[in-house]
């Protein structure tokens, strides 16, 4: 659950139980339904044993296309004995300059660390801004991965990918977008695939000592990370397998209040691996303990502490 979202506003915490949405009993695997723009009341069960009423108000979306509810991006903290910790709820918009730019601040604010933890946890992915977590992982300028369309089905990517543009930089400001979109203007009539590689940004103090935090709702673009520090070897990965879902797509009004969403290009990673129906294994298993979470103990943390060496 990500702070600043309509359950925790709310006051519901992770653990707690629920029984019923507007009077309507939910049996897994039954999946609750909250609208979008309205309050939901809720039947649960805290943590402290005790049945209690809330209302959820669900914020009306902020995406156009791929409508979401904007939580608290992005939060860090010091862990003590020089170990930072990083949690990243999603990477909204087409380039996310201002999670990046978030996400670059928090780093900083941390000071010199020599270890750190990112926590994917229940991120449901978004746009390019992941590509600045990227870079934030690793020193160096790296390949990260393409969305060719069903143009390119048929050819031979492993040779043509050497000549697609690249993307290895993120604006600080969203008043250089236009610059950037003049950039790939080409690209984008020719409709051809671009190249995310990391930014470079320099050495970090915790390099070689990440340990990232995953679960079964970790999805597209968050995965896109997960395997970029995989497939490199920037981080040892502790948690669930991920969600396996990691196809471009769009969404389109259908009436009576609905959008239909489908997908537009597959993801490949510089090593050809395509995650869609692939959920990434962790290096190390950690599987979320609801009964743990009652009590106030975040299992998949704990384990990530014990891993990591600073």
């Amino acid at each position: 659950m990500h702070d600043g979202g309509a359950a925790a506003l709310a006051g519901i915490e992770s653990g707690n139980i629920l029984l019923r949405v507007d009077g309507k009993e939910i049996v897994p695997p039954q999946h609750p339904v909250f609208p979008m723009g309205l309050t939901s009341t809720l039947d649960i069960v805290a943590n402290d044993g005790n049945e209690r009423t809330v209302s959820v108000n669900v914020s009306r979306p902020k995406g156009k296309k791929l409508q979401f509810v904007e939580p608290t991006l992005v939060q860090s903290k010091n862990l003590g004995d020089r170990l930072g910790y990083l949690k990243v709820a999603m990477f909204p918009g087409m380039i996310g300059v201002e999670v990046s730019n978030a996400m670059s601040d928090a780093v900083a604010e941390l000071g010199n660390i020599g270890g750190l933890i990112v926590d994917l946890r229940g991120n449901t992915g978004g746009g390019a801004g992941a590509l600045r977590l990227m870079s934030l992982m690793t020193p160096d300028r790296v390949p990260v991965g393409y969305a060719p369309n069903k143009r390119w089905a048929k050819r031979d990517l492993a040779t043509a990918k050497a000549g697609f543009p690249r993307l290895g930089k993120i604006p600080t400001s969203k008043g250089a977008l236009w610059l950037l979109g003049l950039r790939f203007l080409p690209a984008l009539i020719t409709k051809s695939p671009i190249v995310l590689e990391s930014e470079g940004l320099g050495p970090k103090p915790y390099d070689g000592s990440i340990v990232l935090l995953v679960d079964r709702h970790t999805a597209s673009a968050a995965e896109m990370v997960t395997i970029f520090a995989k497939e490199n070897k920037l981080a040892t990965i502790v948690g669930e397998k991920t969600a396996g879902r990691l196809l471009s797509a769009t969404s389109v009004k259908v009436g009576h209040g609905f959008r239909l969403a489908f997908p537009t290009g597959a993801y490949y990673t510089w090593n050809g691996t395509a995650l869609e129906g692939s959920p990434i294994e962790p290096d190390v298993a950690a599987n979320f303990s609801w009964q743990e979470r009652r009590n106030g103990v975040d299992g998949q943390l704990q384990k990530a502490l014990e891993l990591i060496a600073v």
